[in-house]
């Protein structure tokens, strides 16, 4: 089918690239309306001039002897990738483009037709967006400093991390649309605000519920009591001190880059302060049954450990009702740790239970129970470093038990 010049003209004159067509020496030959609009000449102004009179000063001796080498051996390029490229408007100041070049002979005189994109409104875009990710990060460095000050003023600096939070989650729809274009913007997203509201909640439910039951003990002959509370409060802060320097590696965790930090503890011991940390939390008659077997001593990454048995219990607390007992038994031999979470709660339905571990996914029966879907998610992370399993059985409205194993590192 033979085209209409018609057509070649209409396509050449309302392209939105800008469309230049130089001669065997460089010599501007055509120019269309929107190269026109780009470099703001008119364009019997650019005809009969060479391409370099769009070329910056600073490159324009040089974009001669490239020119020259293109001539040499031409061939279609598309050029940008990788490397920022400048052109020269008619009152000298220089563009962000991108530029691709192709050519044809006509009477054995070679012609170069570039095809010009304006990409300013694009670059003003990505300094944008580098500009919310400092400010993320020096938000993250100012949560960092004022958790630091949580020991001395507790209950001011809890409302500061509560009005953070606030921010972060409000600020969250508004900064989505920069976070999808950008990769690295949506890792902090999902393993800094979203994993900063599931982690916080547990430290911080102790160090209000501690706080409010200290003001009961006003007689001379409870500081027994009040000063059990404050070592709540003291030791909930501390955990999360530890949060927010968790939060700030977390990126560090698809690179491989998290470190453990292996040492012998007392496993039974070390549970039993668990189960006294989340005591605050059980509702209204349930409690915990516990019951552990074989040696005690244990050689792993105790913060780990507590992080993965904190979201368990309180999962277990979160989804079974008043008057419930939350069984848990451990077991430790020279292989390891073993241990089971097992409630008797609303339980998790068949369909839900494949995609229980992924990441914000939350089964369809706790739709409107508080919570992000990220707690079992960062127990599979977890268990992933330390080479530990995870294994469910689950029933609905009849409960829910975890099956878990951390080897011994003195083994490995």
């Amino acid at each position: 089918m033979t085209i209409d010049a018609t057509h070649l003209t209409s396509l050449f004159e309302n392209a939105t690239e800008g469309i230049i067509l130089t001669n065997g020496q460089g010599s501007i030959v055509m120019v269309n309306p929107a190269a026109e609009r780009i470099f703001e000449y008119e364009a019997d102004e650019l005809i009969g001039n060479t391409i370099e009179i769009l070329i910056p000063d600073s490159m324009r001796a040089h974009h001669h002897t490239l020119r020259q080498d293109f001539y040499k051996k031409p061939g279609n390029r598309q050029m940008g990738h990788g490397r920022d490229l400048y052109a020269r408007k008619k009152d000298g100041s220089g563009i962000p483009v991108e530029v691709s070049l192709s050519f044809y002979k006509k009477n054995e005189e070679l012609f170069v037709i570039a095809f010009i994109v304006d990409i300013t409104e694009r670059k003003k875009s990505e300094v944008n967006i580098r500009t919310q990710q400092q400010e993320l990060e020096h938000m993250a460095r100012r949560m960092q400093r004022l958790n630091a000050q949580l020991e001395t003023k507790v209950e001011e600096r809890t409302l500061i991390l509560k009005e953070a939070l606030k921010k972060l989650e409000e600020s969250q729809k508004d900064l989505s649309d920069a976070l999808d274009k950008e990769k690295q913007l949506n890792e902090i997203k999902t393993r800094f605000v979203s994993m900063a509201s599931h982690e916080f909640r547990t430290p911080l439910s102790t160090v209000l519920s501690s706080a409010a039951l200290i003001s009961k003990y006003t007689e001379g002959d409870q500081q027994d009591q009040r000063n059990r509370h404050v070592d709540k409060i003291r030791n909930s802060v501390k955990h999360l001190n530890d949060l927010l320097e968790d939060f700030l590696s977390l990126g560090k965790l698809d690179e491989g880059k998290v470190e453990t930090h292996p040492s012998e503890f007392n496993a039974k011991e070390a549970i039993l302060d668990i189960f006294d940390d989340l005591k605050g939390l059980l509702k209204p008659g349930q409690e915990f049954a516990y019951e552990h077997t074989g040696s005690e001593e244990l050689f792993s990454d105790r913060k780990m450990i507590k992080n993965i048995f904190v979201n368990l219990l309180t999962n277990a607390i979160k989804f079974s009702d008043e008057g419930k007992v939350i069984e848990i038994k451990s077991h430790v031999n020279e292989e390891g740790l073993q241990f089971s979470v097992k409630d008797h709660g609303i339980g998790i339905p068949e369909e839900d239970q494949q995609h229980l571990f992924s990441s914000f996914f939350r089964g369809k029966n706790v739709l409107n129970i508080q919570g992000t879907g990220l707690g079992l998610h960062i127990i599979k992370r977890y268990l992933s470093i330390i080479n530990g399993t995870i294994q469910l059985e689950s029933k609905l409205n009849k409960g829910t038990k975890f099956d878990v194993f951390i080897p011994n590192q003195l083994s490995n």
